[in-house]
């Protein structure tokens, strides 16, 4: 076998070049070159078998065409690239919207304590149950099931968006739990959970609080403690004693000794006040206009009330007044405490005052299980005695819990309690907010269990403890004095003066509002709201009477607040203050007549008014002493109820009075009370 070197075959028409090619060859010079080039320096090899003869070279031109690139024409048109103009705006709109959204949310959870987004979660909610109410609140709902289907799912609802938001929202349902008698009955099983207590915040976010209200100093310089257990300091709990909606309350020690409550806010409600009351005020604006009932008038005191409660400035200048009163009044000076405020120690979110050792209201057994603390012993702390220095174990690491556990006059087995009578401890709570009502015109709006405290005084009387002076209302000497008037003709059945009051107050149901005000059915009035909700509903079904009654009660609300311009605000918060004292009463088995004490407080104001003249004081007085004949009749109901506790046969006035009220309420009004939101 031989081999033979290829010659090159083509040949470029360039003059310079002596590459072969062929007829149709158009290949420009540097690409001849190249290939010129190529097989000079890389020439085939082509095998030969023996005695095959060399090809000629226009054999070999045949069989090899020269390499003809297309031309542009003949490729065609080029098609134009597929593209997705619409795909790509949504996407890009997408992807804006998401950074956008993206960062609302961070700077929202970052610097504005989720405001935006509680908004939206308030209207998203309120929207849902209005158009729910709108298409379902009929004798058939639209979508089917009952009326009570819709009440339940709508009580779920706002109980979820309530407790998820936190913070005020939680003051506005126990607003509502409150004054929830009038609701259906599972708005009122669903807001009696409103008063739980609420999580606290972390130390971190209290340290936080405290440097930024008290020029960047650390709680161990503004308070003097020490969390290493420096001796020459005092201490201080980590751990909060008790939480709140609004603020949260830890126990510390001063070097000098003194035992102080350090009430701190939560950190985020600073931020949130605003955009949550602008939120309540939007929504009942809504609500107002959609089902056409006279709310909104009353959102904007409700809403300075409201935030009036995150200012502890405020709250500390309702408590020194308050102690103040309570002081200059003889008949409570005695009975009554309220702690001090260290305003050194105090600032617009943080409020320090004496701690109180006492137990609440309600703690019954402890109230008047047998005192085991020795003869003429009070209880800790009581009418402001220095509390004895025990000793303090720090847990774990870093001190959590360091208060002393002050349980002696408990005995060995820990079973004693104060042993108080509980007909004292509520008389001196209804002489103590009748006086702010009818004597003062100052009266602390939430005296909840929670916000007292008893104390046993040396003697062996109780000794009551209010804390907690954020809501208050002030009112003016006119009002009082209507007010006083109001009680004394609803207990006399003076229906004249309680209809020009009531008129005076743009109120047309006179009636429904006196029931409202006692808390039990009126019988002095003339029927004519009973029977304007009530008559010609027979031969109805039960489905088509309780729609029917339900909007005349609507009626009856509109009627109530029928000038809204007249009616005075204070009332609604009078109003639960009144409710709560009765849920009190109640609770401890009725051991006072409270509707005659309130009578009476309100009758006496009117002679012990200094605004009025001597002659008019006088003529007061003379109607005071009757009044007090008049309120003998009352005894009797008093009484009567309570031999018929004694003997297993019923709770008290208070739970009789329930009764009444509950059979107005369902069998002629449509409506069902609950027991527990009288507990409070």
């Amino acid at each position: 076998m031989s081999f033979h070197m290829a010659t090159p075959l083509l040949q470029c028409t360039k003059p310079q070049c002596n590459v072969m090619r062929s007829a149709s060859c158009t290949v420009q010079h540097t690409f001849c070159r190249s290939i010129h080039s190529s097989l000079r320096s890389r020439p085939s090899l082509i095998p030969l078998r023996h005695g095959q003869k060399i090809p000629s070279r226009r054999t070999i031109q045949s069989q090899f065409q020269a390499f003809t690139p297309p031309t542009p024409e003949s490729l065609g048109k080029a098609a134009p690239a597929r593209e997705y103009p619409r795909t790509l705006k949504w996407g890009c709109r997408l992807l804006i919207v998401g950074a956008l959204g993206g960062g609302i949310y961070f700077v929202d959870s970052q610097l504005y304590a989720s405001s935006l987004s509680r908004s939206a979660r308030t209207f998203k909610t309120g929207l849902v149950v209005a158009l729910d109410y709108k298409l379902n609140f009929r004798p058939k709902p639209f979508f089917g099931g009952t009326i009570t289907d819709l009440h339940r799912r709508s009580a779920q609802r706002m109980f979820n968006l309530l407790h998820q938001n936190g913070g005020l929202y939680l003051k506005i349902g126990q607003a509502i739990a409150m004054q929830s008698a009038v609701l259906p009955p599972e708005f009122q099983k669903m807001f009696a959970r409103m008063f739980d207590d609420a999580p606290q915040n972390s130390w971190k976010d209290v340290e936080s609080v405290i440097r930024e209200d008290f020029g960047g100093r650390s709680p161990e310089e503004v308070f003097g403690v020490s969390f290493s257990g420096d001796p020459r300091k005092g201490v201080m709990e980590k751990k909060a004693r008790a939480s709140a909606s609004v603020a949260q309350v830890h126990w510390a020690r001063m070097a000098d000794g003194r035992e102080i409550a350090i009430k701190v806010q939560k950190r985020e409600i600073a931020s949130q006040v605003g955009a949550d009351l602008w939120s309540f005020q939007v929504v009942m604006k809504i609500y107002t206009w959609w089902f056409d009932l006279p709310l909104y008038n009353l959102v904007p005191y409700i809403s300075e009330r409201l935030k009036l409660e995150t200012d502890f400035v405020n709250e500390a200048d309702n408590a020194d007044t308050m102690e103040r009163l309570v002081a200059g009044e003889p008949r409570l000076r005695d009975r009554v405490y309220i702690p001090k405020v260290f305003r050194e120690l105090s600032s617009k979110r943080v409020m320090t005052t004496e701690w109180i050792e006492g137990v609440r209201l309600t703690d019954k057994e402890a109230l008047s299980a047998p005192w085991r603390g020795g003869r003429g012993q009070g209880s800790p702390g009581a009418q402001g005695a220095p509390l004895l220095q025990l000793n303090f174990l720090a847990l774990g690491g870093e001190a959590q819990l360091l208060k002393p556990e002050r349980d002696a006059w408990k005995g060995r087995n820990g079973k004693g309690g104060l042993g108080l009578s509980l007909k004292s401890i509520m008389t001196t709570m209804v002489d103590l907010f009748s006086a702010q009502m009818f004597l003062w015109g100052v009266v602390h709006c939430d005296p909840h269990p929670g916000n007292i405290f008893i104390r046993r005084k040396a003697n062996g009387e109780p000794e009551l403890v209010l804390i907690d002076h954020g809501l208050y209302i002030n009112m003016t000497p006119k009002f009082r004095h209507q007010y006083c008037q109001f009680w004394k003709a609803i207990m006399t059945f003076d229906n004249t003066t309680l209809s020009q009051i009531t008129s005076a107050w743009g109120v047309k149901a006179p009636d429904l509002f006196a029931s409202a005000t006692l808390m039990k059915p009126y019988e002095g009035g003339d029927g004519t709201t009973k029977r304007r909700v009530t008559d010609e509903l027979k031969g109805k079904t039960a489905s088509e009477r309780h729609y029917e009654v339900q909007e005349r009660m609507r009626q009856g609300i509109r009627d109530v607040l029928s000038d809204q311009d007249m009616f005075p605000r204070e009332l609604l918060f009078i109003g639960r203050n009144m409710r709560i004292v009765q849920g009190n009463n109640q609770f401890l088995g009725s051991p006072v007549n409270r509707i005659k004490m309130t009578g009476i407080w309100a009758s006496r104001s009117l002679v012990d008014n200094k605004d009025l003249a001597f002659s008019q004081r006088l003529v007061n007085g003379w109607r005071h002493l009757l009044f007090k004949v008049m309120m003998l009749s009352s005894d009797v109901v008093f009484w009567t109820s309570k031999v018929r506790q004694w003997l297993g046969r019923g709770g008290g006035m208070e739970d009789d009075m329930e009764k009444q009220m509950r059979y107005i309420a369902k069998d002629q009004f449509g409506v069902e009370l609950q027991h527990n939101v009288f507990e409070g």
